[in-house]
């Protein structure tokens, strides 16, 4: 089953210069028919003006990943020293055992960038946190892995960051990434019991013969493969979580 989040249909909420648009209750934005998908506890699109600072905190037991969608960010934290990121790349700040304060800022011209919350196996442990500059696109236009929590999703097994291995999460959970040119597409399984949670960042796409554009989400519920078609050049990200546990 897939339902649709159109982009008008967001919450959307200010902080600050930030503008925000959440796929999932945030802050002020509550609603009960959209808390979360699986272990994915937050999907929010921000947008800041130049010079702007989008902040959080207090967060503990939640893995942070900040994709860039447009501009440049320097991420920086109360544990660790500031990150610079750019178009297409990475952030990714594991707040475990919990970090008091964090922060994106944006460089000249602003930035645009999707975040995703992740809920770890476990709680606790040592804050962490990696970025990386960027990823080469595939040939194929299919899917990239951008951050896992599944060792074998790194070729290298070595954690090196020089050559496009994932990011690590503590989630059992994957971030993946595709740029699809017009007329093609990309293709991801994945096994049952599954939460499958997507978004369009650039470009329009299919659906299962459903039109999606700029901003919009679906979730994918009870499937085991997604095969998305570009009806325009289109850049997507697709977060695959464990489904939540009754009770959480």
């Amino acid at each position: 089953m897939i339902t649709i989040r159109r982009a008008g249909s967001l919450g959307q909420v200010r902080q600050g210069d930030a503008s925000l648009r959440c796929h999932f209750a945030f802050g002020p934005y509550q609603d009960p028919l959209h808390v979360h998908d699986g272990r994915l506890r937050v999907v929010n699109a921000v947008h800041l003006p130049a010079g702007a600072e989008y902040a959080l905190g207090p967060e503990r037991n939640v893995d942070i990943a900040t994709w860039v969608v447009d501009g440049a960010l320097t991420a920086r934290s109360d544990l660790f020293a500031d990150m610079a990121v750019g178009t297409n790349g990475l952030h990714l700040i594991r707040t475990a055992e919990g970090c008091l304060s964090m922060g994106w800022r944006a460089e000249a011209g602003g930035a645009s960038f999707l975040q995703f919350w992740f809920l770890p196996d476990d709680e606790g442990g040592t804050p962490a946190q990696e970025a990386r500059p960027a990823f080469a696109g595939l040939e194929d236009g299919g899917f990239r892995i951008l951050a896992s929590g599944f060792p074998e999703d790194d070729p290298e097994d070595a954690g090196t960051i020089a050559d496009g291995a994932p990011a690590v999460l503590r989630a059992s959970a994957r971030l993946l990434h595709a740029a699809i040119p017009r007329g093609e597409g990309a293709s991801y399984r994945t096994v049952a019991g599954r939460a499958l949670y997507l978004v369009v960042a650039r470009g329009t796409v299919t659906l299962d013969g459903t039109g999606l554009g700029p901003g919009d989400g679906a979730r994918i519920d009870d499937e085991t493969q997604c095969v998305v078609m570009a009806t325009d050049d289109a850049v997507i990200l697709l977060a695959d979580t464990a489904r939540l546990e009754p009770g959480l």
